[in-house]
């Protein structure tokens, strides 16, 4: 067993850095007979967890599932051998109105292959930007996940899901933000410090509806033109965080010209309450392997799995480079 305490197969080793930890076995009073495990709660150091279960693989049912039980499996998305992965489920933080939006398993058997993209993105999108930083971490802990599967041929897994875990918030559970701090220095300073910046994993997006009120058109300008001076000066040598000029110039210069509504204190406090403080923050993202009802002994790599894996890799990828 994975987690025995006298373990010494190195493959099984390997795969406990990819498992909720374990800390061991508990029953209930009320049936002592009933053995469960108990594992680690992944989410458990995140302030603001945005959670997806992503079950992976070719085929959800075993080798010795009855027919019935194919047929009942293939027929909860006829789509799960071509795309090789389905989304049971997300939870993602939305930091404008400090509230959570929830999608159930029929979201994710109704994502066909024209709108698996968008409807994977969408758990990385906190209501004002794609955040880059989670699906850029998130790959690179699937493809260590990836590299056990395609360096193992004794176990292959049926109807098992990744766990995806990200900070939904910058801050950590016991910063409180002092009421209109950070847009108030915005407002009346027209910029912001290095460490307030506003950055958005290279997404500079905020609310752009005019109305009569505030105006902060300059500022925005001000900010951005210096945001992009110190971050191309402190971070030109990173070709992956490179500011896309065009597009962003054009949306901050129709910006310059608006107004924003007469809440915008309020509202740019939560943005900026929530958003990195810059682009070398280091992102809190966890993928975890969860279900293991259905694993088997095997003399051959797990290609189902392997090619689940494989799919979603692309799929984050082409959302990243989007």
């Amino acid at each position: 067993m994975v987690y025995a305490a006298d373990c010494a197969d190195t493959v099984l080793l390997e795969l406990r850095k990819h498992l909720p930890k374990y800390y061991g076995v508990w029953s209930p009073p009320t049936a002592p007979n009933d053995v469960y495990l108990k594992l680690e709660d992944v989410t458990h150091k995140f302030n603001k967890p945005c959670i997806m279960d992503v079950k992976i693989g070719r085929k959800s049912y075993d080798p010795f599932a009855s027919s019935e039980k194919i047929q009942q499996q293939v027929s909860k998305y006829p789509l799960m051998e071509e795309i090789g992965f389905l989304v049971l489920g997300m939870r993602v933080y939305h930091v404008h109105s400090d509230s959570y939006e929830t999608q159930n398993q029929h979201y994710g058997r109704s994502l066909t292959k024209e709108t698996l993209k968008e409807g994977v993105s969408k758990f990385f999108h906190n209501g004002f930007c794609l955040r880059k930083d989670a699906i850029a971490a998130s790959i690179q802990k699937v493809e260590k996940i990836l590299q056990w599967f395609e360096s193992q041929k004794q176990l292959n897994f049926y109807a098992s899901s990744l766990l995806f875990v990200y900070e939904g918030s910058s801050q950590p559970a016991t910063t409180k933000s002092n009421d209109r701090t950070l847009a108030g220095k915005f407002l009346s300073k027209g910029h912001l410090s290095d460490a307030d910046a506003l950055e958005c994993n290279n997404n500079y997006h905020l609310f752009g509806s005019p109305a009569n009120g505030t105006s902060v058109g300059k500022s925005l300008s001000k900010v951005y033109a210096r945001h992009r001076k110190l971050y191309s000066k402190k971070h030109h040598s990173q070709t992956s965080l490179k500011v896309e000029t065009l597009e962003q110039d054009n949306g901050w210069k129709s910006m310059s010209q608006e107004h924003l509504n007469g809440n915008v204190l309020s509202q740019l406090e939560k943005v900026f309450y929530h958003l990195p403080a810059g682009p070398q923050e280091i992102t809190e993202v966890e993928v975890r392997m969860i279900d293991f009802a259905h694993v088997f002994p095997s003399n051959t790599v797990d290609e189902g799995y392997v090619y689940g894996l494989k799919h979603l890799i692309a799929v984050l990828r082409s959302i990243l480079d989007s």
